[in-house]
C-alpha cells in the first residue's frame, strides 16, 4: 500500500517537470526572414539529411537594423534535422541530429546579446547547441542553403 503511494505520487509529480507542448508555440524554421520576432516557443526543421558537422558560428551587428545575426555554418548545402527551444532563462537549446562538431567549441568575440555558446555531445550523433544570454530578448530564427546555414537573429 505504501509503495503504491509513493509509485501515485511520482507519477503525478512527472508531468510538472516535463515541457507542455500545449502551452508552448511551436513553429517550422523556414527558409525566409520573417522579421517576427519571437522570445519563446519550439522550433523545428525536418531534413532527409545524414551526416552533416557544424563549421563554424559567427556573429554580426549592423548598427542600423537593431539586432545581432548569429549563424551557424553547416558542411552540407541544407541544415540538418533541428529541434529548438527558447526558454524563459535567456537561453535557446537546439538539438542537431545526425551532427558532429567539426572544428573546437566556436565562441563568439564582442557580442551584444550572446553570453556564452556551448556544444554538447548527446550520443555521437547529435549534439545540442546552448546559446546563452546576456539578457531577456526576442528571435527571428530561418535558414539559407549552399551552404546550409541557420540564422538566428536577437534583438
Amino acid at each position: 500500500m505504501k509503495i503504491g503511494l509513493i509509485l501515485l505520487g511520482v507519477l503525478l509529480a512527472v508531468p510538472a517537470l516535463a515541457q507542455n507542448l500545449l502551452e508552448e508555440r511551436i513553429w517550422k524554421v523556414s527558409p525566409r526572414k520573417k522579421s517576427i520576432f519571437l522570445d519563446s516557443g519550439v522550433f523545428h526543421f525536418n531534413s532527409t539529411l545524414k551526416k552533416s558537422s557544424v563549421t563554424a558560428v559567427r556573429s554580426s551587428v549592423v548598427p542600423g537594423r537593431g539586432y545581432e545575426r548569429v549563424v551557424v555554418d553547416f558542411s552540407t548545402p541544407t541544415v540538418p534535422k533541428l529541434y529548438g527551444h527558447i526558454s524563459t532563462n535567456k537561453k535557446i537549446s537546439v538539438d542537431f541530429f545526425d551532427t558532429a562538431i567539426a572544428t573546437t567549441q566556436p565562441q563568439l568575440q564582442n557580442s551584444k546579446f550572446v553570453k556564452s555558446i556551448d556544444f554538447i555531445s548527446v550520443d555521437g550523433k547529435t549534439i545540442t547547441m546552448d546559446l546563452n544570454l546576456k539578457g531577456k530578448s526576442s528571435f527571428d530564427i530561418f535558414y539559407l542553403e549552399n551552404p546550409g546555414r541557420l540564422v538566428i537573429d536577437i534583438r
